[in-house]
C-alpha cells in the first residue's frame, strides 16, 4: 500500500522546459512565497535528488557516454525518478509538504519521446509503473525559443553536459513536444513565455499561480 498523501495541504508542482529556459529562477520565486506563507516545502531535481539518483545523474549527463542507447537512457532516467518518488516525494506529500520539482515525467515524454522519437505509450506506462501513478497538481512550462536558450546556456560557467550538446534540431523537437503535452492537458499546465525579460516572466507567473496558493 502506498503512502497516504495529504492533498488538503500538499501540492506537487513541477517545472519543465528546455535547458536554459529559466526553471531555477521560478522555483526559487515560488519557494520564497511559500516561506512567507509558512508553508512547508521541499525542492527536488531530476535526474538526482537522492544518493542513488545523483550517481545516475553523473552517468546520464557525462559527455563521454555519447553513444548511450536510447532505451538505456530512458531506463536510467526512470530509475532515478522511481527512487526519488519513493524516497523523497511521496513521504513529503504524505507529511503535508509541497514538493517543487525541477522536471518529472513530462521530461521523459518530451526528451526521449518527442526528442528521440521513441513511442509515447510505452514511455507513459513505464513512468506510471515507476512512480506509482503519481502526477503533478500543476506543471509550469517555461517555453523559450531554442536560440535564446542556447545563448543563455552558453553564458553559464562549465562545459555543456551530454544532453545540452545535442543539436538544435533535437532541442526544437523537445520544445515542440512540451507544447503538445501542454495542449493535451490545459488544466494542469501553466505555460509561460520565458523568452521575455525576467521581471515580465515573474509577473505573469505570479498572476497565473496566485490562485493556487493557500490563504494567508
Amino acid at each position: 500500500m502506498g503512502i497516504q498523501v495529504n492533498r488538503t495541504r500538499a501540492k506537487f508542482i513541477t517545472f519543465e522546459g528546455i535547458d536554459g529556459c529559466g526553471k531555477s529562477t521560478l522555483i526559487s520565486e515560488l519557494a520564497r512565497w511559500l516561506d512567507r506563507l509558512s508553508v512547508p516545502y521541499m525542492l527536488t531535481r531530476e535526474p538526482g535528488g537522492t544518493h542513488l539518483g545523483e550517481n545516475i545523474r553523473k552517468l546520464l549527463l557525462d559527455p563521454s557516454y555519447k553513444n548511450m542507447n536510447q532505451r538505456a537512457e530512458v531506463l536510467l532516467y526512470t530509475a532515478s525518478r522511481a527512487q526519488l518518488t519513493a524516497e523523497v516525494i511521496l513521504p513529503a506529500l504524505g507529511a503535508g509538504a509541497w514538493v517543487l520539482a525541477d522536471r518529472y515525467t513530462d521530461a521523459t515524454l518530451a526528451y526521449q519521446g518527442y526528442g528521440r522519437g521513441l513511442p509515447l505509450n510505452p514511455l507513459r506506462k513505464i513512468q506510471e509503473w515507476a512512480t506509482d501513478c503519481l502526477r503533478p497538481d500543476r506543471t509550469v512550462l517555461l517555453d523559450c525559443d531554442v536560440q535564446i536558450a542556447f545563448e543563455r546556456r552558453n553564458g553559464r560557467n562549465g562545459e555543456p553536459d551530454r544532453i545540452e550538446r545535442e543539436n538544435r534540431s533535437f532541442h526544437e523537437k523537445v520544445r515542440a513536444g512540451y507544447l503538445e503535452l501542454a495542449r493535451s492537458e490545459p488544466q494542469r499546465f501553466i505555460v509561460l513565455d520565458a523568452a521575455r525579460p525576467l521581471d515580465e516572466v515573474i509577473a505573469e507567473f505570479r498572476s497565473a499561480f496566485h490562485p493556487l496558493l493557500p490563504p494567508v
